[in-house]
């Protein structure tokens, strides 16, 4: 009779090794395919990002455009939403600057491309991390911040939309606000 209480209390303790054993490996599995699809679903992320970029800056352009043509105190706004990277108006060097770090080489690094109206320049900056950089060049206007022609603004990311205001302020002197 003893001998058939072991057998059971060690079919018991096997059975419940091979759960933990089992489990841990289904684990050790779901860590290992976690660790290769992560940084390529992060990579069509910041993709997505980039070319949403290239719209915006596309945009921006059109906007900026729009007011110069339509003369002194014509206003423009768009809505804007950045969920990574910064948008910077320089009025020190009349442009319009996106950047972002990112896990996808948008263009060979260090070359600089003309994408649509911007220009597309990648860094890289680490293994697998890239810094793509969106420029748009106005030498043709004065480009401002709240009036200051001599300001740079930074726009960060934000989880909730800003409202960028476009408008002419008269001696091709082209206004930026930010609500």
């Amino acid at each position: 009779m003893n001998i058939i209480k072991k057998k059971r209390i060690s079919k018991k303790g096997q059975i419940w090794i091979e759960t933990v054993l089992y489990t841990l490996i289904a684990f050790i599995l779901i860590a290992a395919v976690l660790a290769f699809v992560k940084p390529k679903i992060q990579e069509i992320q910041d993709k997505t990002i980039v070319v949403q970029s290239i719209s915006v800056m596309e945009e921006i352009n059109s906007l900026v455009t729009d007011v110069a043509i339509a003369g002194v105190g014509n206003k423009r706004t768009l809505q804007l939403k950045i969920e990574k990277g910064d948008l910077e108006i320089d009025g020190t060097n009349e442009k319009i600057v996106f950047e972002i770090e990112s896990r996808h080489k948008y263009s060979e690094p260090g070359k600089e491309i003309s994408v649509g109206s911007s220009n597309a320049k990648t860094e890289e900056i680490g293994s697998k991390l890239y810094k793509v950089t969106l420029t748009l060049n106005y030498p043709e206007y004065d480009i401002a911040y709240n009036g200051n022609s001599q300001e740079i603004k930074t726009i960060t990311k934000s989880p909730t939309e800003y409202k960028l205001f476009i408008s002419n302020a008269g001696n091709r002197k082209i206004n930026f606000e930010v609500n």
